[in-house]
């Protein structure tokens, strides 16, 4: 892979901080009930607006994923199409690595557009006239790169996601799944520092979606950007996301990793979102012990074979893991690192108050 390809750094901090959006003919009488605490019921009965995103703050770390999710209607495609400035905010700021988009002109947005940020939806949107190759380099068509040099970045990046062989065909020529991964290699091809994601594999058969989490996993080990992923799917949102919001009613209910929100979920929302996971598969080692102190003794056990005779287990490790030794009489485990260092103890105890 190219140093082009893999791009300049891990992504741009984002902040989104107090952001509205709302529909409809008295946006000021409805922000009005809103600060007096009506519910959006009361005030689409009052004004005739609709509140689709409600003082939302967040930020998204360089590199990081951060997954919005929620049912249809909780307003997490408008809230990534307001971060994204595709619809105009009610009221709030959205700043990219210190640039403040809510005050910007349409020729600057555009500039960021064309170099910064790229979008993925739903609907793959690929020209049907336009060979793969030709959908790639769409993006640096319009920023005015030459013929020859955007296609070269385009083969490129066909290659990186998996698509070597069909620069040449018609988007109507390939799968579903294919076509997902040509609109992912279009937005990769203009190097942004930020992705979003607005539901792009939920169309998709179970099979391909899960191939194409894979993929963008992959991708995001070998090019890492700032990413912010809709999804009301909750199993995607633990297996992409670095941190998760569940959104409800245009606002955040909670926002955490998803062992917090497994194991504290903050309201009853919350609970029936996570309450069919199965915890064994989420939960790791490093979620539920007890971190041990720099040159804390390990405990022994003349059973185990790690350090000091201890029995151990790597921090990364799902419960699912190491449960049947728990289960086979071991009351802890001593958690290491990668380096085969003790970070932490586990204690069965805990283990299974988080799976009760």
């Amino acid at each position: 892979m190219s140093t082009d390809v893999a791009g300049s750094g891990a992504g741009v901090p984002l902040a989104v901080d107090g952001l509205w959006k709302v529909f409809g003919p008295r946006p000021d009488r409805a922000l009005t009930l809103a600060a007096d605490g009506a519910t959006r019921a009361e005030i689409q009965a009052a004004t005739g607006c609709t509140i689709g995103v409600r003082d939302v703050s967040f930020t998204v770390a360089p590199g990081e994923t951060f997954v919005v999710m929620g049912l249809s209607g909780s307003g997490k495609s408008t809230l990534v199409r307001c971060v994204a400035r595709l619809t105009d905010v009610t009221r709030g700021r959205v700043t990219l690595d210190g640039q403040d988009l809510t005050a910007m002109g349409d020729a600057d947005l555009r500039r960021i557009r064309r170099r910064t940020m790229s979008m993925v939806f739903q609907h793959f949107g690929l020209f049907p006239h336009r060979r793969v190759i030709d959908n790639v380099a769409y993006g640096l068509e319009v920023q005015g790169v030459a013929k020859a040099d955007r296609q070269a970045r385009a083969a490129e990046v066909i290659e990186v996601v998996g698509l070597g062989g069909w620069a040449q065909h018609y988007p109507q020529q390939l799968s579903g799944g294919m076509q997902q991964r040509v609109g992912l290699a279009r937005a990769l091809a203009v190097d942004p520092k930020v992705l979003f994601f607005d539901e792009p594999f939920s169309a998709l058969d179970p099979l391909i979606r899960r191939d194409m989490q894979d993929e963008l996993l992959r991708l995001q080990r070998a090019m890492p950007r700032t990413i912010v992923f809709i999804t009301h799917d909750f199993a995607e949102a633990i297996k992409l996301g670095d941190r998760i919001a569940i959104m409800k009613d245009g606002a955040f209910d909670q926002v955490g990793t998803a062992t917090e929100l497994i194991t504290n979920p903050a309201t009853d929302y919350v609970r029936e979102f996570t309450e069919d996971i199965p915890k064994a598969k989420v939960l790791t080692a490093a979620a539920l012990m007890t971190p041990m102190a720099p040159g804390a003794e390990v405990p022994h056990d003349p059973t185990g074979a790690g350090p000091g005779g201890a029995r151990t287990v790597a921090a990364g490790a799902a419960v699912e893991t190491f449960l049947p030794v728990l289960l086979d009489g071991a009351d802890t485990l001593t958690v290491v690192d990668a380096d085969g260092r003790a970070v932490g103890v586990l204690a069965r105890t805990d283990v299974a108050r988080a799976l009760g």
